[in-house]
């Protein structure tokens, strides 16, 4: 029997050990796990991978919060890479990082270990430098800034350590993984209970390779099969239609080296994987431990012609790799459940035996894997958030001096990936057999995207002029509930329907704007009042209680509609 009563517990069955492989920018749309095949094998085939999860917002930092947190990013603040208030900064640190999930691991009588890039700005002098260790943490090896793999910094503890270009020495993933092997070879069956978690710089840019992979995959290209490659966008925020399409010959030999180089980032990743899962078998460690893998955000490789970049709503920069293993896991088994970045540190503090504090939006995966049957509809409603980044001088590209744009790329021709009303906010929601994304850019247009995700999985067709009205008025109430929600309130229940039209016909000729009535929507049929009750507030303006239908079930949230 393990005695961690020091730590304000009882004594009892040792709890277990969790480890946590962080990748950065990895995609699962466009083939990210592809050369990861042994983690695949030692962690997805002999555990549960999920093969819907989905990141609260499409870049680095605002996710890498949530994952922290536990939080959408309209509570913790960091809504992009730039903004003042995020990314480890003084808010930032005084109001959400000392009620981050490594300070409750710590209550519970954890030992704690963190290895490679925490938040984007961490380490800086403006918010604490590299004396700053965060909250909840035994060992600290923090990167300073954005991701890098060699000439970098980390701090130690609060002490600064400065690498240089040398492989054996300096490469950072491989850094990582040994100072997991160093941290891993202390531990016993005797020992405190561990959470290890290691962030990679891959598959990040820049993107040098160990020099042992430099070759591999050198005549890979960026998969021409996804529906939207190189495809130009229609009905679409504008951003998304200033691309060149066709994308020129240069662009697209850049698409192709990203991708690769990409992969070739990730072989080193997956032999750290495969590197810490041995040495748990070997110390008799694995049995009792945990190991799960994830990517902070998506990534796109041509897609509508934008040449390589994130921060855009749709499939291929929000869905992510995610698996785990562990006790109690079953080998080979999938959840088609929406898991999410924010559910990562409840399941953290779960599997440790602790409560999900109340200030979490997110919530345990693991009745995923101990009820899967009664865990369906997990999450039928999903919010994804992000708010545009701008700068005024855009270095070589002149054309786009002054107007809020963002990340164009002079050797793409100066196509911008971002700008300041690329700020948007989207539900992804379950709809009797249905899946809907409903997106509002918050911009002078108040453009509207919609998109039904299982006949349309590459999002081309913009069905916000011709979707049923009450169809659309539910997911914007819906939507408008989960942008302002906290805590439980996030955990809203699937939308349903009843004798209501789904969305139908092409995009053509709408632009999706919610300024004025769409032309061309499809009348709802004639007939009896239509139910789709929300049982939340905030509803105000809907018809009144002669509308109720006596036999809808009460488990739902519905709205009354009248045809």
């Amino acid at each position: 029997m393990y005695d961690y009563s020091a730590a304000g517990q009882t004594v009892g069955p040792k709890p277990p050990n969790i480890v946590f492989v962080l990748t950065d920018d990895q995609d699962l749309v466009l083939g990210g796990m592809d050369p990861m095949q042994k983690t695949t094998n030692l962690i997805g085939q002999q555990g549960l991978t999920f093969t819907n999860a989905v990141v609260s917002c499409p870049i680095c930092c605002p996710s890498r919060s949530s994952i922290i947190s536990g939080k959408y990013i309209h509570n913790h603040g960091a809504i992009n890479n730039s903004v003042e208030g995020g990314c480890s900064s003084r808010s930032w640190q005084q109001n959400q990082e000392t009620r981050g999930f490594p300070v409750y691991l710590k209550q519970r009588g954890y030992t704690t270990f963190f290895a490679g890039k925490y938040l984007n700005q961490y380490g800086y002098d403006r918010v604490g430098g590299v004396s700053h260790v965060p909250p909840g943490w035994d060992w600290w090896n923090g990167l300073v800034g954005n991701s890098k793999y060699y000439d970098y910094q980390i701090s130690i503890n609060g002490t600064l350590e400065t690498h240089g270009h040398d492989y054996l020495n300096d490469y950072l993933t491989d850094l990582i993984n040994r100072r997991a092997q160093d941290f891993l070879e202390l531990q016993g069956p005797s020992s405190p209970p561990f959470f290890l978690m290691l962030s990679t710089p891959a598959c990040h840019e820049p993107f040098p390779s160990a020099p042992h992979y430099a070759h591999r995959y050198s005549a890979a290209k960026a998969p021409r099969d996804h529906g939207s490659f190189n495809v130009k966008a229609k009905d679409k925020h504008w951003l998304m239609e200033q691309p060149i399409i066709p994308m020129p010959n240069d662009t697209l030999q850049l698409v192709d080296e990203y991708y690769s180089s990409r992969l070739r980032t990730l072989l080193s990743v997956d032999d750290m994987v495969e590197d810490v899962y041995n040495t748990l078998r070997r110390k008799n460690l694995l049995d009792n431990t945990y190991i799960l893998f994830a990517s902070d955000n998506g990534y796109h490789l041509g897609q509508f012609g934008l040449p390589y970049d994130k921060r855009e709503p749709y499939e291929f920069d929000i869905r992510v790799p995610m698996m785990i293993r562990g006790p109690g896991i079953a080998a080979g088994t999938t959840s088609q459940e929406s898991a999410m970045n924010i559910d990562l540190g409840p399941t953290f503090i779960s599997l440790a035996g602790g409560e999900v504090p109340d200030h979490m939006d997110g919530k345990p995966l693991t009745p995923l894997w101990e009820n899967p049957k009664a865990s369906q509809n997990f999450r039928p409603n999903v919010l994804v958030e992000y708010s545009g980044e701008e700068k005024v001088s855009i270095a070589g590209c002149p054309q786009w001096q002054n107007q809020r744009l963002f990340n164009c790329n002079p050797l793409a021709h100066c196509v911008c990936e971002d700008a300041w009303n690329n700020t948007f906010s989207c539900i992804r929601a379950t709809v009797d057999s249905a899946i809907y994304k409903y997106c509002e850019f918050k911009d002078n247009q108040n453009f509207v995207e919609l998109y039904e995700l299982i006949s349309d999985p590459f999002e081309l067709t913009n069905l916000a002029s011709t979707a049923a009205p009450n169809l659309k008025e539910t997911l914007k109430q819906q939507l408008a509930l989960l942008t302002s929600c906290s805590g439980s309130t996030c955990n809203t229940k699937k939308i349903k329907h009843k004798k209501m039209k789904k969305a139908g016909g092409g995009g053509g000729g709408g632009r999706g704007r919610e300024d004025k009535k769409m032309k061309g929507s499809p009348k709802l049929a004639k007939g009896k009042d239509t139910v789709v009750k929300f049982s939340q507030k905030g509803t105000a303006g809907l018809p009144s209680s002669q509308c109720q239908n006596p036999d809808a079930e009460e488990t739902e949230e519905e709205i009354c509609l009248r045809n």
